[in-house]
């Protein structure tokens, strides 16, 4: 029945494309690849039912496991990979789990995407519990070894989400939640690895980030609880420091050495006047809100309950 899913069928458009000028395979591309926002936009009531439902879990102490084959599971695990560095979070929170295990992500691991045992097994390795989310990414929607993650992880209790660009995708019958962009057949017949991976890294975007926004890891657009951990890192906490207080680059560096390089607890610090410590409790009382922490931290100030016993380096800031 492969010949009949929408990502396995022959694109009308480019049956013709090995005749093409290298512009004219470039425009065809891009003109199917702009297709996919529209696909996209079809499933944003899906998308953010999974974003509250991925948030709830994990703020009652769950994971978000992504799990896949081929370029589907090198999304996932590329997806998780890059929330420790952005967001600041440990890697266990946000895990990928590919068929064939890490080997898998540079070369392919035959028949590995056919086990339904191996999935089992992967999601066994993690102690995958009730009280994870499991998003289930299969272009086609039929992989065994993702059909059979989705099927032990219901059976554990878990929410289930599956990620498909088929329309009758069979993991819709084993997910408690699909997301389905049709982006149609694709350039090379077959060739998933582009309009669908594209669809697929999208809809891995907005889960990931809005859920990590939903937590708490931003204040506004900025990414308020990045991990420095390199010079690039280093130089852009310093940046959104000035971008959010009154405090000038020599301050900001010294307030963020000061404060172990934890930049809400330096703006904190700032629009307050409160020291480390009181920003520390303050931020953990609402579960890593800065904004809360700072709306809540200017009533007690008004209230005298704080006091003014802040660093003296980082006393204003920006609203």
């Amino acid at each position: 029945m492969l010949e009949k899913l929408t990502t396995e069928a022959r694109n009308p458009a480019s049956e013709g494309i090995d005749s093409l000028s290298a512009m004219g395979i470039a425009k065809l591309i891009l003109s199917e690849d702009e297709k996919i926002t529209s696909a996209i936009a079809s499933e944003l009531e899906p998308i953010a039912q999974a974003i509250d439902v991925i948030t709830e879990r994990l703020a009652m102490g769950g994971r978000l496991v992504y799990l896949g084959a081929g370029t589907s599971g090198r999304l996932g695990v590329l997806d998780a990979s890059e929330c420790p560095p952005t967001f600041n979070t440990d890697s266990s929170l946000v895990i990928g789990l590919i068929a064939g295990g890490p080997s898998a992500i540079l070369d392919a691991v035959e028949g590995a995407e056919d086990s339904i045992d191996m999935a089992i097994e992967d999601l066994a390795g993690i102690e995958f519990s009730e009280k994870d989310v499991l998003v289930g990414i299969a272009a086609s929607g039929r992989t065994p070894y993702v059909l059979g993650a989705l099927d032990y992880a219901r059976s554990k209790g878990a929410f289930t989400i599956g990620i498909s660009c088929n329309r009758d995708a069979a993991l819709k019958t084993s997910a408690d939640l699909s997301i389905l962009p049709v982006v149609g057949p694709e350039v090379l017949s077959g060739s998933t690895r582009m309009k669908a991976g594209t669809a697929t890294k999208m809809v891995l975007n907005m889960l990931s980030t809005g859920v990590m926004i939903r937590l708490g890891k931003t204040y506004g657009n900025l990414m308020v609880d990045l991990c420095a951990t390199n010079e690039k890192l280093i130089q852009r906490s310093i940046n959104i420091v000035l971008a959010v207080t009154d405090l000038s680059r020599t301050e900001a560096e010294e307030s963020l050495s000061r404060c172990g390089g934890e930049v809400k607890t330096v703006i904190a610090c700032a629009q307050l006047g409160i020291s480390p410590d009181q920003a520390r409790a303050l931020l953990e009382s609402v579960q890593g809100h800065l904004r809360r922490a700072i709306v809540l931290g200017s009533t007690e100030l008004d209230g005298n309950e704080l006091g003014r016993t802040g660093l003296e380096s980082t006393a204003g800031g920006k609203k």
